[in-house]
């Protein structure tokens, strides 16, 4: 099961879309399988970085440190009575005149320790998160990169787009809710590439890791998807598949901002059986999915997701197939996505507080 050192996967590219329906007819054509996942080591092969990591600390603002002190009451000792004169072995004869003075309340010296106000709890980052209350996101007006993913230089572009408007779009929730925005590093890969998350091949989807918060996309699959169906929907279902498994990678990047990933992760390793593990993989990819679709249906009227681009980014939430059982299945995936699409907003997309059954 992954955690923060290791990769997010993204789901493997189905064989292409389906045909838009004809006119006055109803109906898609029958759901196309998934390719399968495989993920193997050897040595990489090519990798090109496409945008500089940012800095800063993904958590919340550091705890502040409170400080109080409590006099201390130090009486002073009582005087005892004088003996008379000239008799040294009596009694005293006479009692004291004056009576000891009363204590008097003294300041400490001593430094007082500083407490330190306790930060959120693994639970607490997961189930009450700040993003889930910072709001709905507002477009940032992106469009879609002209540049189209036939070529290696095409693809590159519309990733440095993405990414531009991913920033763009993410960096003010972020920091509303209590984060320190940063960007991530993005690179491509063909043939097989190792990274601090291990050694992947381009047979499998994109990915995230979190040791080095960057976004690693699979060039062979998508100028493989664009080149090779002839059909200009096919074209159309290629280039809204890399703009849903971007925009899900990135969705893996806000979590590992808000600390979603990390608390994931150790919360992941206290469970006492692999299914509960399993459970909490489909959680974590399901809200990456879910953030994927805040961002894609608040830029709905710029991209624009409209006509036949809309019909094949309906297809295609719906027609995942979840071999590993660690992603969701279609039906929750689409649940996920579309709620995100239509609200824009993170406080929709607590996954980690749903039912079982909504993470199947």
């Amino acid at each position: 099961m992954p955690g923060p050192g290791q990769p997010q996967f993204g789901w493997g590219a189905p064989p292409g879309g389906p045909k838009p329906p004809k006119k006055r007819r109803g109906g898609l054509i029958a759901a196309l399988v998934l390719l399968g996942v495989l993920v193997v080591g050897v040595t990489a092969l090519k990798i090109v970085s496409a945008a500089l990591k940012g800095d800063g600390d993904p958590t919340y603002a550091r705890p502040t440190t409170t400080t109080s002190y409590s006099p201390t009451n130090q009486p002073t000792k009582e005087p005892s009575g004088q003996p008379t004169n000239n008799v040294p072995t009596a009694k005293p004869t006479a009692r004291p005149t004056t009576q000891a003075p009363r204590p008097t309340a003294t300041r400490s010296t001593a430094t007082a320790k500083p407490t330190t106000k306790p930060g959120p709890t693994d639970s607490d980052l997961v189930l009450r998160n700040r993003l889930y209350k910072a709001g709905g996101m507002a477009s940032v007006s992106c469009k879609e990169s002209k540049a189209r993913q036939s070529t290696v230089a095409g693809a590159r572009a519309n990733y440095k787009n993405l990414w531009g408007c991913l920033n763009r779009a993410w960096a003010p929730l972020v920091t509303k809710a209590g984060g320190r925005f940063r960007a991530p590093t993005v690179k491509i890969f063909s043939g097989t590439i190792t990274t601090p998350c291990g050694t992947h091949s381009d047979s499998g989807p994109p990915f995230f890791c979190g040791t080095t918060d960057t976004i690693y996309m699979n060039l062979t699959e998508d100028i493989g998807n664009y080149n090779r169906y002839p059909q200009a929907y096919q074209k159309v279902w290629a280039r809204m598949w890399m703009l849903h498994q971007f925009a899900h990678e990135y969705g893996h990047h806000i979590q590992n901002n808000m600390g979603i990933l990390q608390a994931y992760s150790r919360i992941r390793y206290e469970r006492p059986n692999y299914a509960m593990e399993l459970q909490d993989s489909r959680r974590l990819e399901l809200q990456a999915s879910c953030f994927s679709d805040i961002f894609i249906g608040a830029n709905r009227r710029t991209y624009p997701i409209t006509g036949q681009s809309l019909f094949q980014w309906r297809w295609l939430i719906g027609h995942v197939t979840d071999n590993a059982n660690d992603h969701g299945d279609a039906n929750n995936h689409q649940y996920w996505a579309t709620r995100g699409y239509n609200s824009r907003n993170p406080g929709v997309c607590n996954t980690f507080a749903a039912s079982a059954a909504k993470v199947q």
